[in-house]
């Protein structure tokens, strides 16, 4: 019987590759751009004349390079809350597929905050977790170059697709508050929740595993920045990478870069996520920099930045949370420095 069914499986591994030698693929990989198009179009023919007045512009509209996580009074796109609940499903299942399984939890978690902001603050900006809002640019077609904005408080996820790729996905913006819950509030918000723990752990781990001669490469700043830089610009700022080259850190610490790197190209499926370390690697590793600001343990104000030729991060935690904590309210970004959107620097 083990035998007969060696055989068999020979048999077919046999017959599989005369398949693909006479030019024939036993299956054809779907791509994130084809599964994307797909998803947008579901969407699309679901919206009525009104919302999509509002859902779709066309692809050069100014408004495609008009982004940003901070709250605002008005969006671009249709808003969730006005949607019907199989809308909402579709364009869940859209962020689906533009979106890792881990892109696409964060996302949802950072979603979710803001009923805690909502339960936490007296006073300030509306918090609702259907005040998001998707815009698509241009008619989600196979043979045509298309953009997709998903965006509200604390997120912005911005795509242009193009035939079967998705040629960008930048800027792509994470952001919490709390970065971490210091207390158990509501049903689902326990102590000790924080949705990008990797983002800061990591690099405090390199930062720390610094010698105090790599950190006087490393520190550019004795204070942390306020802000990321270049929010809401449609390109990031073009200046020359600071801090310590990745060549300048031994085995252990550019293992650690490269985990930290790892941690924002893996919000994209793997297609995406291959395209972006792709460049990453053919611009090479050793180009790359790491550079630091401000405190180096948590609860005090800190901003890094990791700088390659194909991209740049940036993470700050300036600002306190809602409850007080200091230095618990994280932003961070990652950004293409040939262009963001789809369109190269000028």
């Amino acid at each position: 019987m083990m035998l007969r069914r060696l055989t068999t499986c020979l048999l077919v591994g046999i017959a599989l590759t005369a398949m693909g030698s006479f030019g024939y693929t036993y299956f054809t990989l779907v791509t994130t751009g084809e599964r994307m198009t797909e998803a947008a179009g579901s969407l699309l023919a679901s919206l009525d004349d009104e919302q999509k007045k509002a859902a779709l512009l066309p692809y050069d509209s100014d408004k495609r390079v008009d982004w940003h996580f901070i709250p605002k009074d008005q969006r671009k796109g249709a808003q969730i809350k006005h949607m019907t609940e199989a809308q909402r499903e579709k364009t869940h299942q859209l962020l689906q597929v533009a979106l890792s399984q881990v892109g696409y939890d964060k996302t949802t978690k950072i979603i979710t905050l803001e009923t805690l902001l909502k339960h936490l603050q007296t006073q300030g900006p509306i918090r609702d977790p259907l005040r998001y809002y998707v815009t698509l640019f241009g008619e989600p077609k196979a043979d045509s170059r298309w953009g997709l904005s998903f965006e509200g408080h604390h997120l912005s996820l911005n795509f242009v697709v193009e035939g079967e790729k998705v040629i960008s996905s930048s800027p792509h913006a994470l952001c919490t508050n709390p970065a971490e819950l210091k207390d158990d509030y509501l049903e689902d918000f326990p102590k000790g929740m924080r949705v990008l723990a990797d983002e800061e752990t990591l690099a405090y781990d390199l930062v720390n595993s610094l010698s105090d001669k790599q950190r006087k490469k490393a520190i550019f700043a004795a204070e942390s920045l306020a802000e990321i830089r270049a929010p809401g610009e449609p390109h990031p700022p073009t200046e020359e990478p600071v801090g310590i080259a990745a060549s300048d850190l031994n085995e252990k610490q550019a293992e650690t870069l490269r985990k930290l790197i790892d941690v924002y190209i893996n919000n994209v499926p793997q297609d995406v996520a291959n395209e972006r370390r792709s460049a990453l690697k053919d611009a090479g590793f050793e180009k790359i920099h790491f550079g630091w600001a401000g405190g180096l343990k948590e609860g005090v104000p800190h901003y890094y930045r990791v700088q390659g030729p194909s991209f740049v991060i940036e993470l700050v935690n300036s600002q306190p949370d809602q409850a007080g904590n200091l230095a618990n309210h994280v932003h961070c970004v990652w950004r293409d420095m040939r262009g963001d959107f789809a369109l190269p620097i000028q």
